[in-house]
């Protein structure tokens, strides 16, 4: 799935189209309720207005030199239910045309300047059903509003060079292979009602833990249709399915501080997620993860090595490497307005070592399975029509690639297929599918803990630090990622809170810890690894722009997978939280079970 853009409940998400200039509508569907497109309406409204824009004259203004049509037929299912009961459940039904206009050429045009990408908006809403009349007519309105918007910004952008220096010309947009790609779209059976039950029983085993304050379950399901057809020639119809199950849970420790942890299941096909009894033992361990970090003690500093176990070191990687290897471009600006414009940590490094000699790097969207086990993150053409080839990216620790889109960047002019975001400026965004993080020279999960202590004991440490888990995907609340933003330096793409921290002693014992965050780990640091584990984890998450990949935020996503061994790093430091903490509630939680009087 290049780019789903329907994980948000029905409301937020229809929220979020209508932010970006989108209409929305929506009726009561089921993702199995998606017509089967043996006649397909929409493809031949999108070819046949696609071909009457080319043949329109434009006398004496700009001529579009690029048209593209794209449009999402989704149907989705989202459930939320808390103990046992049900908090929701609303089936809806979208479709979100897109469309883009280019005017210029190649190497100017009307993107990548700060006012560019607030074209084709439109009065009419798109149709649900499958009427061509309509069909064309939108996407009629919708060329002509993104043509003129085109027009007017790029005098705009034209007027804004004539007051700064370029040092360097970039072409805006590389010439694209056309592809065509007409997958069969078949309806997976789904029953709404079956995974109704299902969250209502999974969120159920949070009633054996009466200490948690909060806790919830969501499903959601996911049939989408995609289309893109261009006028280069490209024309792709490809089925996007994708299915998720999140459980979030969170207490407040004696002291106040929210202590909280979440477990997340995924799939691209309806039926492939755990079964039943696996995820209700990981629901279990988190709300038993919780209550624990509510009785640990916090740890005030730590400087040594640390050791990153299993998941922790697919979500570090996913966050230092994976979220630091899409090059962004500065938009051309007026003179002397302010702004802001992330950049990669990796930037200008290519050749540079940034791992241990013994480790690669690839990313390998074509990869469907992993040890028997479908991968996340595999898709066969991104979103601006570009089929993913394997590509390496670190080798033996140094690297030697980015994750480019179709728009070119410094040093780099041509796509390689990892265009899976809208982004900014009239460009999309570039994000990873399968990364692999290989170690050619590894040893025991045993002997490297060993190492670590090995290393403590030089230093005269009484303890080392082993991380498990870390809050990525967060589940945090808005105003408390914004909290933990305000503290965090040192990167530019900042790392998510340590969840799951243990004190590891000489002596075999382990003691949970609570309220760190990291100081100055970031990209830069990868290249301190000491030593990696012969055995691999797999990760698998939603990414979204927002930092932390905060679950629910940002209106677009992609599915992802990381597989990657535990790493031991030397010289990191961990610093105690200094915040103030929400008194704990006055009254006690209710009793979970129904008093005798009710019986």
């Amino acid at each position: 799935m290049n780019a789903a853009r329907w994980p948000l409940p029905a409301l937020a998400l229809s929220a979020a189209l209508f932010a970006q200039g989108v209409p929305a509508q929506s009726v009561s569907a089921s993702p199995q309720s998606l017509p089967a497109h043996d006649n397909d309406t929409i493809l031949s409204a999108l070819r046949d207005e696609l071909k009457r824009s080319l043949t329109i004259k434009f006398d004496n203004l700009e001529k579009p030199y690029y048209i593209e049509y794209s449009l999402d037929d989704a149907a989705t299912f989202n459930a939320m239910a808390s103990v046992g009961g049900l908090i929701s459940s609303a089936p809806s039904r979208f479709r979100a045309p897109s469309v883009q206009v280019r005017v210029g050429s190649y190497n100017f045009d009307n993107t990548n300047y700060v006012g560019s990408g607030f074209g084709g908006r439109t009065d009419m809403s798109p149709p649900l059903d499958d009427n061509y009349s309509v069909l064309r007519r939108y996407l009629w309105l919708a060329t002509d509003s993104s043509y003129k918007a085109a027009v007017q910004t790029i005098a705009r952008k034209r007027s804004a060079l004539k007051n700064v220096t370029q040092s360097e010309v970039i072409p805006d947009f590389s010439e694209g292979k056309p592809i065509r790609r007409i997958e069969p779209v078949r309806a997976e059976p789904f029953a709404p009602d079956d995974w109704v039950e299902k969250i209502r029983a999974l969120s159920a085993v949070c009633l054996k833990y009466p200490a948690l304050a909060n806790s919830l379950v969501e499903v959601q399901a996911i049939r989408n249709v995609h289309y893109l057809v261009t006028s280069e020639g490209a024309e792709i119809r490809v089925p996007e399915n994708v299915m998720y199950i999140r459980a979030r849970a969170s207490a407040q420790a004696p002291d106040g501080m929210l202590m909280r942890d979440s477990a997340m299941f995924h799939a691209l096909k309806f039926g492939q997620l755990p079964v039943d009894a696996d995820m209700s033992r990981q629901i279990a361990a988190m709300a038993e993860n919780v209550l624990a970090l509510t009785k640990a003690p916090i740890e005030e500093s730590y400087n040594g090595p640390i050791l990153f176990e299993g998941q922790a070191s697919a979500q570090l990687f996913a966050q230092a490497l994976g979220r630091n290897l899409a090059l962004n471009r500065k938009p051309v600006t007026e003179p002397g307005r302010p702004g802001s414009f992330s950049s990669s940590e990796l930037e200008g490094r290519i050749g540079a070592r940034i791992l241990p000699e013994w480790m690669d790097v690839v990313d390998d969207p074509t990869q469907k399975e992993w040890r028997g086990r479908p991968l996340f993150g595999h898709y066969t053409v991104d979103m601006e029509g570009v089929e993913p080839e394997p590509l390496t990216i670190v080798e033996k620790g140094v690297l030697k690639n980015f994750l480019l889109t179709r728009r070119p960047v410094k040093s780099y002019r041509k796509s390689n297929g990892r265009a899976r975001m809208p982004g900014n400026f009239g460009a999309n965004t570039a994000a990873f599918g399968n990364l692999f993080i290989k170690a050619t020279e590894s040893v025991t999960p045993a002997a490297l803990k060993t190492q670590m202590l090995e290393i403590c004991k030089t230093r005269e440490k009484p303890y080392g630090i082993i991380v498990r888990k870390m809050d990525f995907p967060s589940s945090a609340s808005f105003d408390e990622a914004r909290r933990i933003l305000g503290q965090l330096t040192g990167s530019s793409q900042p790392i998510s809170l340590p969840l799951l921290v243990y004190r590891a002693y000489p002596d075999g014992r382990e003691e949970l810890v609570r309220g760190m965050r990291f100081k100055g780990l970031n990209a830069r640091s990868l290249k301190d690894i000491l030593a990696a584990s012969n055995e691999n984890y797999l990760f698998e998450f939603l990414d979204n722009p927002a930092p932390f990949a905060i679950m629910g935020a940002g209106s677009s996503i992609s599915e992802t997978a990381v597989i990657a061994p535990s790493v031991l790093i030397d010289d990191l430091e961990l610093q105690k939280i200094e915040q103030e903490y929400p008194k704990l509630p006055i009254v006690p939680a209710p009793d979970p079970e129904p008093s005798r009087a009710a019986r």
